[in-house]
């Protein structure tokens, strides 16, 4: 296994948790999380299609007849992981909201694998992936009954009723993820370029939750988004999109190299590790949750337990 493909996946993980955390600037900025994903995805749809025009990968996009309609939804789990992120990380913390993002990471990668889903070379179930499992679980148990007491005086009341929604919406968040790497590696083969495929999943997502924030709209369930006060976010409140599309992109091209669990394995790794730091520190303007021993003992066994099914 190449060394450049675990750096890879790290790095892809620790900007995936970078993107959560700064989009809620854009959620202040905008009044609503539906306008916020839906700036964002359209500035990393932007992003790639100026990319794609640079290197000449623009005209792929004329064998889309080829593909199958199931191969161009990949998209769709974005705007559904960016709003959930949005609305997870003021609630239940940085630490704790990746964590449930990395139970579903892990639990829908091991899927795939295990039965060959979209052409995934087949995995045979083994101690390691039993192991990790368990360990990924009791690392998130950990640390979700450790985050009461860790939670600052500005993080936001959440009752146990809604509590279990939450938690809920954090694990099918992360499990969509696997999925749509799979998907876009599907569309991959398909069009033999890599960033023409990041151009469509981003265009779907962006589409997908501009529908989404217009129903929303039209049926008063949420505000019309702000936009005179767009100029009072900060410099990294815009780098979201550019976080964004450097995760999907490194996802789809990583699962058919090195398998979809190795892939979530080394991502979630770098999750959990920086969104423990941006806990801790209060960073980007979020509360601040003391790295405490429970915490910090979940921390430890969701990383143990991603890199146990990597390497046993």
């Amino acid at each position: 296994m190449h060394a450049a493909f675990l750096t890879v996946a790290l790095l892809a993980g620790c900007l995936l948790a970078v993107q959560a955390s700064v989009n809620l600037q854009l959620n202040s900025a905008v009044g609503t999380p539906y306008g916020a994903s839906t700036i964002q995805l359209g500035l990393a749809t932007g992003l790639l299609t100026v990319l794609a025009v640079g290197v000449g990968a623009f005209g792929a996009l004329g064998r889309l007849p080829d593909a199958e309609v199931w191969q161009l939804l990949g998209g769709l789990a974005s705007p559904l992981y960016i709003t959930s992120g949005i609305l997870l990380f003021p609630r239940l913390g940085a630490l704790a909201a990746v964590g449930l993002f990395v139970t579903g990471q892990m639990f829908a990668s091991l899927a795939l694998d295990l039965f060959g889903w979209f052409d995934l070379e087949q995995k045979d179930l083994n101690a390691g992936i039993v192991l990790g499992a368990a360990a990924v679980v009791a690392g998130i148990v950990v640390i979700i009954n450790g985050q009461k007491a860790s939670a600052g005086s500005a993080a936001p009341k959440v009752s146990g009723a809604a509590r279990l929604g939450w938690l809920a919406l954090g694990i099918v968040a992360g499990a969509v993820l696997p999925v749509q790497g799979a998907i876009n590696a599907e569309l991959k083969a398909e069009l033999d370029a890599p960033i023409a495929v990041a151009v469509i999943s981003f265009a779907v997502a962006t589409f997908a939750i501009a529908v989404v924030l217009l129903v929303l709209y039209a049926t008063h369930r949420t505000p019309r988004p702000r936009v005179v006060t767009l100029t009072k976010i900060p410099w990294w409140g815009w780098l979201g999109g550019a976080c964004a599309a450097a995760y999907v992109t490194g996802t789809f091209l990583l699962i058919p190299e090195i398998g979809a669990a190795v892939t979530i394995a080394l991502t979630v790794t770098g999750q959990q590790v920086t969104s423990a730091l941006i806990d801790h520190r209060g960073l980007f303007r979020l509360p601040r949750r003391k790295l405490t021993a429970p915490r910090l003992a979940g921390l430890a066994l969701l990383v143990a337990g991603s890199l146990t099914i990597q390497l046993v």
